[in-house]
């Protein structure tokens, strides 16, 4: 069962004890992401990330750090989202004290060094580089960039090459001093951990005064579409990079979970609508998958695939099919069953990873304020049924609603716009 509390200073703290593992992960989440950043600072977020690693006043550099944490065998590392920025240390859990001090070390006394980040800078540009050249990623990005037009939801999370050369030590402290807020942070620990002592260990390191600063908020989604919508990306590849993207109902709907099971049916698995009919019996991609996830105000649906450039047409037209015809005729009652135990399986072997439960626990309390444990998540997926997700599936599944982002060899949009009715 887990604990959550409250430091003095606003320090959200969730404690999940796991009886079956000699490991513990310690997750610092804080509450901000490339949505809240201004245009002008594009990719700060991704950015102050990086630096985070580059040395503190007791431990003066990369490999001063590094090798600390090598020298218990740890692993570590650190993510950025358009929501969420966490850190994290996976170690023996007999050097929890050690894994709590290094993190709140970097957190607290990085020393953001003008060389480094200049340094730093250039690999960023790299990694953009890098994210440009690889389609089979950069596809749902378009397709996002259509769907939050104007919002910053459509910008990617790493920025743009000339925001990231132009960020300096004063813009990172500036943001930092901004968004991490002990009011807006949360300090996960899972595995083989005392909760007496555990509780001792954070107070310690994380329970310092704080001054007393208010959250910045971001810019809410508006629903604006009133026709599909298609984004093209030239590129001379022999494999077509595709994306259909629509909006639907956001985590802390009712409809979401139905959602979340329609995704499975359509295409979340290997024995799914999409991946039998599009792959197995017609041949016309390598990889087809949906999903479907939320941000804070929105949940998006999408469907990506990688599809043979000469009969993308075919493939188009195969896919919306399966979506009408889960849309007209609804889902089976076989279906649902298979859908609730893949959801159910999954959660299962999710949570065998102390790091994994780290990140359950903390991603709920600092996007969505909730605490459900993976027991409660299996239960309400077990509720759901055919007539929810029937309707759920007519209610995302509009034509007024429809994305479609494509990386290939293609100008003309006007060709693909007319095909997008559902």
């Amino acid at each position: 069962m887990f604990q959550k509390y409250k430091l003095k200073n606003g320090t959200r703290v969730i404690l999940v004890p796991q009886k079956n593992t000699k490991a513990a992960t310690v997750l610092v989440l804080f509450g901000v992401g490339s949505r809240y950043e201004k245009e002008s600072e594009a990719g700060i977020s991704h950015f102050l990330e990086h630096v985070m690693f580059k040395g503190t006043t007791k431990r003066p550099n990369t490999l001063v750090l590094s090798q600390e944490l090598d020298a218990i065998g740890a692993e570590f590392n650190a993510m950025t989202g358009k929501e969420a920025t966490g850190y994290y240390v996976k170690a023996n859990a007999e050097h929890l004290d050690l894994a709590v001090e290094i993190l709140a070390d970097m957190l607290f006394n990085s020393k953001f060094e003008e060389e480094e980040i200049k340094r730093e800078s250039g690999t960023i540009i790299e990694e953009i580089n890098m994210y440009e050249d690889a389609p089979a990623k950069m596809s749902d990005a378009l397709m996002e960039k259509i769907i939050f037009k104007n919002n910053n939801l459509e910008r990617e999370i790493l920025g743009f090459k000339k925001t990231v050369a132009a960020t300096t030590r004063a813009k990172i402290v500036n943001y930092k001093e901004k968004h991490y807020l002990p009011t807006n942070c949360v300090v996960a620990i899972t595995g083989n951990v005392n909760g007496l002592k555990t509780k001792k260990i954070v107070e310690k390191y994380f329970g310092k005064k704080a001054e007393n600063k208010k959250k910045l908020n971001f810019e809410k989604f508006k629903e604006f579409q009133k026709a599909p919508q298609v984004k093209l990306k030239y590129k001379k590849t022999e494999q077509v990079h595709l994306a259909f993207g629509l909006t639907g109902p956001k985590a802390k709907d009712k409809d979401f979970l139905a959602g979340q099971i329609l995704s499975v049916i359509l295409g979340g698995s290997m024995s799914s609508r999409l991946f039998i009919n599009i792959r197995e019996r017609h041949g016309l991609c390598y990889y087809i998958r949906s999903s479907f996830d939320s941000y804070q105000d929105v949940g998006v649906f999408s469907i990506v695939a990688g599809l043979d450039k000469k009969r993308i047409f075919s493939a188009i037209d195969l896919i919306l099919a399966e979506i009408r015809k889960i849309k007209k005729n609804g889902i089976t009652k076989d279906e649902l069953k298979k859908a609730q135990e893949f959801l159910k399986g999954h959660i299962i072997l999710e949570m065998e990873d102390s790091a994994a439960v780290a990140e359950w626990f903390g991603r709920q309390e600092i996007l969505f304020n909730q605490n459900k444990t993976p027991e409660q998540k299996i239960a309400e997926v077990m509720k759901v049924t055919k007539k929810q997700v029937d309707a759920v599936a007519r209610k995302i599944f509009k034509t007024e609603k429809l994305n479609l982002a494509i990386i290939g060899p293609y100008r003309n949009e006007k060709e693909f716009k007319k095909l997008l009715k559902i």
